[in-house]
């Protein structure tokens, strides 16, 4: 499968993070939203974010190391790097932007937002569960 991600992830106490390039950003306690491209693979990808125990790479990737940040779910939709940004957009439109965070290769002011619920992304993408990702359906 290959489209764009959407991680929903729980920070459980409000963190300091040094997200790499950025520097010590804090993260108070709450729900996040970051977006992601996969054009191969989403599903490693995702597998990839949920893990504790990976190379740091990416910003999502600092954050999610911590230990009280945690991927609860997952959103997805066919598309390319453009819709990624747009799918950002419209986050930034109903959440808080987390300034350059993920976003170094595009325009975009975030790929990653802090609001109380992320439950408007499923009028535009649909959850991606681990059984219909993992089970065959590609």
């Amino acid at each position: 499968m290959k489209g764009i991600y959407v991680l929903i992830v729980k920070i459980n106490k409000t963190i300091s993070v040094n997200i790499g390039a950025l520097g010590l950003l804090v993260f108070p306690e709450g729900l996040y939203a970051y977006v992601g491209s996969a054009q191969n693979n989403l599903e490693l990808r995702v597998k990839r974010h949920q893990s504790k125990d990976k190379p740091l790479f990416w910003h999502i990737d600092y954050l999610l190391n911590n230990e009280a940040a945690e991927v609860i779910g997952v959103y997805f939709t066919q598309g390319d790097k453009a819709k990624e940004c747009k799918i950002a957009r419209l986050l930034e439109e109903n959440a808080e932007p987390i300034a350059g965070f993920g976003c170094s290769d595009c325009h975009c002011e975030s790929h990653l937002f802090h609001a109380e619920s992320f439950g408007f992304l499923e009028k535009y993408m649909q959850p991606l569960t681990m059984q219909n990702s993992f089970n065959g359906r590609r």
